[in-house]
């Protein structure tokens, strides 16, 4: 089974949110991902990118985001890797519990977990990568 795979590394700085979101949902269009599949991996790569930037490398324009896209007929797999120390994601509180209901942050990982058929991390000395995949056959 052919895979195509796309590899760019943009500055850790919010500006760039839209350019990493528009090379992500390129390699989707030019992969012919039907539309419903299309707006979680928006919604999705859209947060995972503000994590690796604002969480991961804290907003240090000196580090790096590297994201790597695998798309095969089966799947598109999409890993962002930050220079940051990593996190506990056990630690992350269900944003959907009474106690937590109104706080303003904490949604992003259950947002992307809904969305996704996977989210998975990788915890390495050199930083974090988030591992998220989408199954794309029906």
């Amino acid at each position: 089974m052919p895979s195509n795979e796309y590899i760019k590394v943009f500055p850790s700085d919010p500006e760039y949110l839209p350019e990493i979101e528009s090379f992500i949902l390129e390699i989707a269009e030019q992969n012919n991902v039907d539309e419903e599949k299309f707006n979680c991996i928006a919604l999705s790569t859209a947060e995972a990118a503000s994590n690796s930037i604002l969480h991961g490398n804290k907003n240090d324009p000196t580090k790096k985001v590297e994201i790597k896209v695998v798309v095969t007929d089966k799947v598109m797999r999409i890993i962002f890797k930050d220079e940051g120390k990593g996190f506990e994601p056990k630690s992350v509180p269900d944003p959907t519990t009474p106690e937590n209901i109104l706080k303003e942050n904490g949604r992003g990982i259950h947002i992307m977990k809904s969305y996704l058929s996977s989210l998975t991390y990788n915890f390495t000395p050199e930083g974090t990568e988030a591992i998220l995949e989408i199954k794309l056959d029906k």
